[in-house]
């Protein structure tokens, strides 16, 4: 690796920024990790992969920028399931001849947001190569007594909600977002979860992830799907509606989940999250996803959002 510094030494470095935690009993340096879990029978495993020139343009993202992405999205997978993160291992290609200060600043933005949600950082690979810069890491994770939400438990007559606002993440969300972890575990807490994800393709997109799995139809509220201030100045940039932002952007990393009657109006009555949690629909039953205008008409809803093209 020609980066300033040999493989060896990057990982040498890497090792000593890492600190030690109870649940890596061995870490960096063999040929694997050893992992201390509470619950293994509950473990929750997540990978995700960015890739330069597809998830991010580097500049304007900032190597610190791209390592607190790359774990962040994770950690938003396993918050999704209402679980715990644990634990997360590192693989990275780095463009051949590259500073080593980029590798450096890449693993910093990684550990400040392992530290924020006591995440052990437990080994990875490092390479090199001709092409862009590629991260992928895998988080482990643990459910709670009250198991993983998943999303196909959605029932007619659940009400749908959302929390935060919705669209214009690359003005810059998409970068230094932070996963709602604490705010699946309170809403875990309070509630019965019937299902939930986590709003990475796009609002109306990953509503469709629940329909399907569900085996249910939907029909959202216009007025009520809440719209970032970022999607109102991406609209007046673009010609496209704020609306359209909120449903199809992708990368908010919000909480999209349902629950029973009861339960949204207990949720409505006192939240216990200290962020805007907004109820934008209602479940039923069928396959449709439908959207009542601010009008009163119910329309069939426009599916867009993200989409990997293999």
């Amino acid at each position: 690796m020609n980066t300033g510094r040999h493989e060896f030494e990057l990982i040498a470095w890497i090792r000593q920024q890492t600190r030690a935690h109870d649940r890596i009993p061995l870490g960096i340096g063999d040929d694997t990790a050893a992992l201390a879990f509470p619950n293994p029978a509950n473990c929750l495993v997540t990978v995700d992969m960015l890739m330069e020139g597809v998830h991010f343009t580097m500049p304007p993202a900032t190597p610190r920028q791209i390592g607190h992405k790359a774990l962040a999205v994770n950690l938003s997978d396993i918050a999704a399931m209402a679980g715990r993160p644990l634990a997360a291992v590192i693989s990275l290609a780095l463009p051949r001849g590259v500073p080593a200060k980029l590798a450096e600043e890449l693993y910093a933005g990684i550990e400040e947001l392992a530290d924020q949600f006591d995440v052990a950082i437990a080994g990875g690979d490092t390479n090199s190569w001709q092409g862009p810069l590629v991260i992928s890491i895998t988080a482990l994770g643990e459910t709670t007594d009250r198991g993983a939400v998943t999303r196909s438990g959605a029932r007619p007559g659940d009400a749908i909600f959302v929390t935060g606002g919705l669209g214009g993440s690359l003005a810059g969300k998409h970068l230094d977002f932070t996963p709602r972890i604490n705010e699946a575990s309170k809403l875990h807490e309070a509630v019965d979860l019937h299902a939930m994800l986590d709003v990475s393709d796009g609002l109306a997109a990953d509503l469709q992830h629940i329909v399907e799995e569900s085996g249910v139809g939907v029909i959202l509220e216009e007025s009520e799907i809440p719209i970032s201030p970022a999607a109102q100045t991406a609209a007046e940039e673009d010609g496209r509606s704020a609306w359209d932002h909120a449903l199809s952007d992708g990368e908010d990393f919000e909480l999209l989940f349902t629950v029973s009657g009861d339960d949204a109006a207990r949720l409505l009555a006192n939240s216990p999250l200290e962020i805007p949690l907004s109820r934008i629909g209602t479940v039923v039953d069928g396959n449709e996803m439908q959207l009542r205008t601010a009008a009163g008409k119910v329309i069939p809803l426009p599916v867009s959002g993200w989409k990997h093209l293999l």
